[in-house]
């Protein structure tokens, strides 16, 4: 944003959509991966119940945990309007 209050640009919106999509996009995938990490041995092997019941219950917990750490992760990481280093590596400009 140019001014304190003013809109957006249209580059602005389309940079904030494109990391909203790869937040949403990433986090699901993760999510996913964790999911059959965890509940996959409870879902192609015969286990006891108990332990397939613990399985399932522990991944359908874990995996949406995971879907919104990682969005919000992504999400706090992109701040529109941050000034990023002239020279990758530096925090510093006379440095």
């Amino acid at each position: 944003m140019e001014t304190y209050g003013g809109r957006r640009g249209q580059t602005e919106r389309d940079a904030i959509t494109v990391e909203i999509g790869y937040a949403l996009f990433s986090a699901a995938f993760a999510a996913a991966v964790l999911f059959g990490a965890v509940a996959g041995p409870a879902l192609l092997f015969e286990l006891p119940y108990t332990m397939e019941l613990l399985l399932l219950r522990t991944a359908m917990v874990l995996a949406p945990v995971l879907f919104l750490a990682r969005v919000v992760s992504v999400l706090v990481r992109f701040r529109p309007g941050r000034t990023q280093p002239s020279q990758p590596g530096r925090t510093n400009p006379d440095s």
